[in-house]
């Protein structure tokens, strides 16, 4: 019974209902790649948060604060924003989620896994509500923008990784 109890406890610090963006906010973006690599690759590749400086140009500045979990604080830098984000959805190989706040701006970003016959399909999707840096338009193409930059560092970082 003990053995049972710990693995649900172990489990709660890595579950959570899903977190979804708030797709009723200001700018909202949604996007899908596929890279050529083993899910278990791409993973590790976008969960190390220390080491994405390491192949996103636009990210000089990451850290975690303890292990990958549940209420994990990491701290980070983009487009000139620091940024606090607290992991709130966690399902290892699956999906992973946090939000954070910056100067006003609400963020949810959610990344989401899984295997295809070609490799491994990603999808990101983020919100932001609040106080926005500018125009809604502007603000969308910059977020849009970032994320396909994004997207295509990983897919360039996962799949020299996995060969």
């Amino acid at each position: 019974m003990r053995e049972f109890q710990d693995t649900e406890v172990a489990l709660s610090r890595i579950r959570q209902k899903p977190m979804n963006i708030n797709s009723n906010a200001p700018v909202v973006a949604t996007l899908e790649i596929t890279i050529d690599a083993d899910i278990q690759a791409v993973w590790e590749v976008l969960t190390q948060i220390d080491r994405w400086p390491e192949w996103n140009t636009e990210i000089p500045r990451a850290h975690i604060a303890g292990p990958l979990a549940m209420n994990t604080v990491f701290h980070w830098e983009t487009a000139g924003l620091a940024i606090a984000s607290t992991i709130g959805e966690l399902i290892p190989g699956q999906r992973i989620g946090w939000s954070g706040d910056s100067g006003g701006i609400l963020g949810i970003h959610v990344w989401t896994l899984w295997r295809t016959p070609d490799g491994t399909r990603v999808r990101t999707e983020e919100s932001w509500e609040g106080k926005l840096p500018g125009p809604i338009e502007a603000v969308q193409a910059a977020l849009d923008a970032s994320l396909v930059r994004w997207l295509a560092a990983l897919k360039i970082r996962a799949e020299a990784v996995a060969t």
